[in-house]
């Protein structure tokens, strides 16, 4: 079931991009994580349109958008090839239309799942905050 974000399930979600990051982001180190939970809960996920996938009675994944771009799509690991991370995209793109994202090059599992998805690459930068380089990948339309 996907449904909304709501403000309860902030210690949860933070809990599954925590444990999403390390699996998907073994080259960021555990400060990166530290750091980054206070702003995911207290920054990002307000700002953010947050859709949650609630599976065996409690959440476990998330995408949140910022109009038409994913900001965040997080799947605790223990549920991944159910098919979750790929309905919480059909859900955004049915409301927001056609999406893109910013993924790290070395981001081998996200990046499988978007090519998968039918997402291109459109551009490469410098991630500030990591010194990761980030690629920018839009759906085909």
């Amino acid at each position: 079931m996907i449904r909304p974000y709501v403000s309860q399930d902030a210690d949860r979600i933070v809990d599954i991009w925590r444990k999403a990051s390390k699996f998907a982001h073994p080259f960021l180190d555990e400060k990166f994580h530290d750091d980054m939970a206070p702003v995911i809960r207290d920054v990002y996920l307000p700002k953010a349109d947050t859709f949650v996938a609630d599976a065996d009675g409690r959440p476990v994944g998330f995408i949140s958008l910022l109009d038409r771009h994913i900001g965040g799509l997080f799947l605790d690991p223990d549920y991944h090839g159910r098919g979750i991370g790929r309905a919480l995209v059909d859900h955004a793109v049915l409301i927001k239309g056609p999406l893109n994202v910013e993924v790290f090059k070395e981001n081998k599992v996200g990046r499988k799942f978007y090519k998968a998805y039918g997402f291109h690459q459109t551009g490469e930068y410098l991630h500030d905050l990591t010194g990761q380089v980030s690629l920018k990948l839009e759906m085909k339309v």
